[in-house]
């Protein structure tokens, strides 16, 4: 997220962390690469010992799955809410679909870091038992559980902040039991922040990419392996090196419940694509199903495009309002296995569909391999419906042919098959179509 907030840009603290928990929960080379202390006056004496260490390969091969408590409750969260949304989870069949993670967002700590330990200090009203006893019961149900922290002295909602206190807050999170961390990116000291061009050129050694790495070392050094998340809004050319530090990352700002905001979104993702393959995901943010004015043609571009591109899935409404067409969405099977194919991590990639096919801005046709063949999925960018063609020859893979046709949204062949040459298929105003392609035996 990058809400705009009332606190200065810099906050220096005056707590000093205490080194033996540092020595408790990192090794000597990882303490060496790490602050210890509150944020440095200058990072330039980090910049060649910060940690190279990578994100673990213990989790997040494919883009997570989960729910995030921002889109639905912003600051207004608590215990109840998420374990609510955990039950949900079970009850709508959403784990059974492929969910996994219960994640909160900003807003869960107290503004105060604890005196004594340094340790960030769960709001005693919102998490009365405290993290680590909701974290058990979302585990208790087989989901995992992720939370919240900045890259910066506070986060966007003016809340404790983990720059300079990286090896204390993974070792604290290590505690609770978190599998998952979303890591903002306000209030950056100025110090921290980058010039036009990074140090030789490489965007891995800039400040932001520091500000990041500094944390991927901290959480190596834990016992639980954690899917990180590195919300950057699309900063410092993160797609370059983001597989180096983290699981996904942010390629943009937030999203909103618009059209626009999906078409725009699209738009910037189908440009890095060759960034997106197992454990390394161009995140578009998180679902705005059930949110504002959406269509349901809308709602499934909107989930087909983040199944297809690969992105993170992540709910962000509350799912007791969701409706059984909305349902239907988030949980349809093909989609799902298409984003989560366990031999194939590529996402599908524009194609040209004619020789004569004009371009559109976002594409409207895409292809991609998963482990049951070749899929196409057509996104009607117009207002109206319009009746979408394309040439089998020119399928990357395929070539002329016979072939047969599924139709992804509803797991069963297109009527009129086999179909030869080329294919043709009315689409609604602002809806996407999804098949899978498959040769023609018969």
């Amino acid at each position: 997220m990058n809400r705009l907030v009332s606190l200065p840009l810099y906050h220096q603290t005056s707590r000093p962390m205490l080194k033996f928990l540092v020595a408790l929960t990192l090794s000597t080379s990882i303490v060496a690469s790490l602050s210890t202390t509150a944020p440095p006056s200058s990072p330039a004496t980090v910049e060649v010992s910060a940690p190279t260490t990578g994100p673990s390969k213990l989790t997040g091969k494919t883009p997570a799955l989960g729910w995030n408590t921002w889109n639905a409750y912003g600051c207004s969260i608590s215990e109840s809410l998420v374990i609510a949304a955990a039950n949900q989870f079970i009850s709508l069949g959403l784990k059974q679909a492929g969910y996994q993670y219960i994640n909160i967002d900003d807003c869960w700590s107290e503004k105060d870091r604890d005196n004594t330990t340094q340790r960030i200090v769960p709001d005693s009203t919102k998490f009365a038992n405290g993290i680590d006893s909701v974290a058990a019961q979302v585990h208790d149900l087989g989901l995992q559980i992720g939370i919240y922290s900045d890259a910066g002295t506070n986060t966007c909602a003016g809340y404790p902040g983990s720059l300079g206190y990286e090896s204390i807050d993974a070792a604290t999170f290590n505690d609770w039991g978190i599998d998952y961390l979303k890591y903002d990116n306000c209030h950056v000291p100025s110090n921290w922040t980058d010039s036009a061009t990074p140090p030789d050129g490489d965007w891995y050694n800039s400040n932001s990419a520091i500000r990041y790495r500094r944390m991927t070392g901290a959480l190596a050094a834990q016992s639980r392996p954690v899917q990180f998340s590195l919300c950057i809004w699309g900063r410092a050319n993160v797609w370059g090196w983001g597989a180096r530090v983290g699981h996904s990352w942010r390629i943009s700002g937030d999203a909103n419940a618009s059209w626009a905001y999906i078409t725009s979104i699209i738009n910037i993702n189908v440009g890095i694509l060759d960034a997106v393959t197992f454990y390394a995901h161009n995140d578009m943010d998180m679902m705005e199903i059930g949110n504002g004015n959406l269509t349901i043609e809308e709602e499934r571009t909107h989930f087909a495009v983040w199944a297809f591109l690969k992105s993170p899935i992540l709910l962000g409404t509350d799912l007791s309002k969701l409706s059984a067409a909305q349902l239907a969405i988030i949980t349809n099977a093909e989609l799902i296995a298409f984003h989560q194919d366990p031999l194939v991590g590529a996402p599908a990639k524009p194609f040209n569909t004619t020789p004569t096919s004009p371009a559109t801005t976002p594409p409207e046709y895409y292809t991609g391999e998963s482990s049951k063949g070749t899929h196409v999925f057509i996104i009607n960018l117009s207002d109206v419906a319009d009746t979408k063609v394309f040439d089998f020859a020119n399928l990357p893979g395929l070539g002329d042919g016979t072939y047969m046709l599924c139709d992804m949204w509803i797991g069963a062949p297109v009527a009129g098959g086999p179909f030869t040459g080329s294919f043709s298929v009315s689409v609604a105003a602002h809806d996407t179509a999804a098949f899978l392609v498959t040769p023609y035996n018969g």
